[in-house]
């Protein structure tokens, strides 16, 4: 009796938590379809704000340069926290536990401070704009990408690439050919996480963005001021799926790897 009074508690305790995590996201879904710009009260079902999502000109551009910058950005994190984490991994360790740290630190940090340094830094070389956003993203990107493939980095069998060397493959055949499959499942999961961060920051962005350069977080913050459009509504759904979807394809990479393995 008082395992199932245990249990029912758990478990409600999780409902709870969940029903307070994603509560305020149902009821953005649900002002998407609503035929009304009132928030409190319902006019009928509608896909109109989707299609005037489609006309609007502005949250066009500020779309695209979203998904540009979180691409390049996560792309860019890829190939410098792949090659960082074997840097990593090949040290002593001491010095791995070193590198670990400092990696650890722009994950704890505070976004403002991050942004407010960041911006200091880029405009001692190069005025704000596109390219100041990109390096900003990179450079929050990479610790995430550092620390997703560094597991796949431990457990990779270095005795196949030192094989393939003895062989007679080159260094980078052999590293492309032999690594890098071990390492695919750690950088899927490295590159999707970065692009996700990319498209969710706001802070860093408004502070290393210049004139004319909106993202989805910028724009939203300036509409903010004059009162939020449905459009804004149906467009945060949109990105809520599309982030959605990419997390489910991530999280069933590992249980493909596993029934690949038995498999073969």
């Amino acid at each position: 009796m008082v395992e199932k009074l245990k249990n029912l508690i758990s478990r409600l305790y999780i409902f709870l938590i969940i029903l307070f995590l994603y509560a305020p996201i149902a009821v953005l879904i649900i002002l998407s379809f609503n035929d009304s710009r009132s928030r409190v009260r319902w006019g009928g079902f509608t896909f109109r704000w989707y299609v005037t999502l489609l006309h609007s000109s502005q949250i066009r551009a500020a779309l695209g340069t979203t998904f540009l910058l979180a691409f390049l950005s996560a792309f860019i994190s890829l190939l410098i926290g792949t090659a960082a984490a074997l840097g990593i991994y090949s040290m002593k360790k001491r010095n791995h536990k070193l590198m670990m740290m400092i990696t650890n630190i722009p994950m704890l940090n505070a976004d403002i401070v991050t942004g407010i340094a960041l911006m200091l830094w880029i405009i001692q070389f190069m005025p704000l704009g596109f390219g100041s956003v990109l390096i900003a993203h990179i450079t929050f990107n990479i610790p995430y990408v550092i620390l997703a493939v560094m597991p796949k980095v431990k457990t990779m069998n270095i005795s196949i690439y030192n094989a393939g060397r003895d062989l007679g493959a080159g260094p980078l055949r052999a590293f492309f050919e032999l690594m890098l499959p071990q390492l695919s499942g750690g950088m899927i999961s490295g590159f999707f996480m970065a692009f996700t961060m990319s498209m969710d920051d706001f802070v860093i962005t408004y502070f290393t963005k210049g004139a004319g350069v909106n993202t989805l977080s910028t724009m939203i913050y300036g509409e903010i001021k004059k009162g939020i459009k449905p459009e804004i509504y149906a467009l945060s759904t949109i990105i809520f799926v599309f982030v959605l979807v990419i997390l489910m394809i991530v999280n069933n990479m590992p249980a493909r790897e596993k029934a690949n393995r038995k498999v073969a």
